[in-house]
């Protein structure tokens, strides 16, 4: 019974961020000029497909979205093309995205809209290099910035300025054109800057912070990079730009929008909700420690409550382990509650994956580390070397949801039984 309002729960947040419904009601009227869709992310293909069924023939582009999130079997978006390619690390797919979505920007005038569509992902999913930086250094500052347990802030902050596609670059390349971006943001805080590297917006950064964000983390750069960021040779248009004043930014659905739908599932249930908020950051241990103590001085109290949250957690690591921050929050909260009865957990990324393509979470159960130990697994050890992908998976407790084509970021539920009314 736990199990399915978990997952029940989990359900309702991904809903919350389905493109067909969520963005239609919000685009605009179709101009007199032309009509121009680009767009990435793990939703760009239901977004797409969204966006041609509300304008039809009118509308044509290019989007880029995860590989096995694109068109389904059966599905089309008229003349608006959806690519895909790698993530979280750009590819060479990621920069043929980027020129094509450039080159549909070309020679547009005062008369002619575009419609840029953004969701989580895209800043791996598109790309152009700034003049003199190559694929393998923007390749390899990505890697060790996502293994470092930067906040996607910092990380974004180097990638719009090593970029000549993000931090605003794509509205200037629109312009005079008028620029509508709507966005399902998967950031804490739902920054338009940071959503996909805020390449419609204004960015309020500078090569002074990229570099900070670089040595603060260790993270090396080409010389190249360094002269640009030293220079400012790779600065970004700051706002009042002359050439971002027809670029709109509207939010379609966020992580908050994606907790507020669980919660009204769960108290249609019954249940009383305790709304963590969800724009919570940190390490996925320490924050699971945090919550744990929550859910024990609840289940103390005999109350009967559902604990929400949802935001983005890091994992700190060298790399040697497997399984992202929702299984290691669902280990190191297993851990923490120490088999107390009545207390359940789930932990998953909407985008259907956890680090990893073979699973989006985990669930945690009263009886998660006796099952462990009969099976010979370590819980303790496990958590140490970051390694939750293996343990939840020979218990059988992954949570596979396949690909959900959109992105809100992580969610999570603690259910604590309590005392019936």
């Amino acid at each position: 019974m736990m199990r399915g309002l978990l997952r029940d729960l989990l359900d309702a947040a991904i809903g919350a961020a389905d493109a067909a419904r969520c963005l239609p009601p919000r685009l605009p009227p179709v101009p007199t000029g032309r009509l121009v869709v680009v767009g990435a992310g793990k939703a760009a293909a239901a977004m797409a497909l969204a966006t041609a069924r509300h304008y039809g023939e009118r509308a044509s582009g290019v989007v880029v979205t995860r590989h096995g999130y694109g068109l389904r079997p059966g599905e089309t978006a008229g003349a608006i093309t959806v690519l895909e390619a790698d993530h979280p690390i750009p590819n060479a797919a990621a920069i043929t995205a980027g020129d094509r979505m450039l080159d549909a920007l070309d020679d547009l005038g005062d008369a002619d809209m575009v419609i840029c569509l953004l969701s989580g992902g895209a800043s791996a999913l598109m790309e152009r290099p700034a003049p003199g930086i190559a694929l393998a250094e923007i390749q390899r500052v990505n890697r060790d910035l996502l293994a470092s347990g930067a906040p996607i802030f910092d990380i974004n902050v180097v990638r719009k300025h090593l970029s000549a596609i993000k931090g605003g670059r794509l509205a200037m390349a629109a312009w005079p054109a008028r620029v509508w971006t709507f966005a399902i943001s998967d950031v804490p805080g739902n920054d338009p800057s940071t959503i996909a590297s805020g390449p419609t917006v204004a960015d309020p950064t500078t090569c002074a912070d990229a570099l900070s964000v670089l040595r603060r983390y260790a993270i090396p750069t080409s010389r190249a990079g360094e002269d640009g960021l030293k220079s400012g040779r790779l600065e970004t248009p700051k706002p009042g730009d002359p050439r971002l004043d027809r670029s709109v930014f509207r939010l379609v659905a966020t992580p908050g929008s994606a907790v507020i739908r669980a919660s009204e599932a769960a108290k249609e249930g019954g249940w009383r909700v305790v709304d963590l908020g969800a724009a919570v950051e940190g390490e996925a241990i320490e924050i699971a420690l945090r919550h744990a103590d929550i859910a024990l001085d609840l289940a103390a109290r005999g109350e009967r409550a559902v604990i929400l949250s949802g935001g983005e957690l890091t994992v700190t690591h060298d790399g040697s382990g497997s399984g992202g921050p929702n299984r290691e929050y669902a280990l190191a909260l297993a851990v923490a509650l120490q088999g107390r009865s009545g207390v359940w957990a789930l932990a998953a990324d909407t985008d259907g994956i956890d680090g990893a393509p073979d699973a989006a979470g985990a669930i945690a159960t009263p009886d998660t580390l006796e099952r462990a130990r009969a099976a010979g697994l370590d819980a303790d050890k496990a958590l140490r070397r970051h390694d939750s992908g293996p343990f939840f998976q020979a218990l059988g407790d992954d949570i596979v949801t396949g690909p959900t084509r959109t992105n809100v970021a992580d969610f999570r539920a603690i259910v604590v039984e309590g005392a019936l009314p």
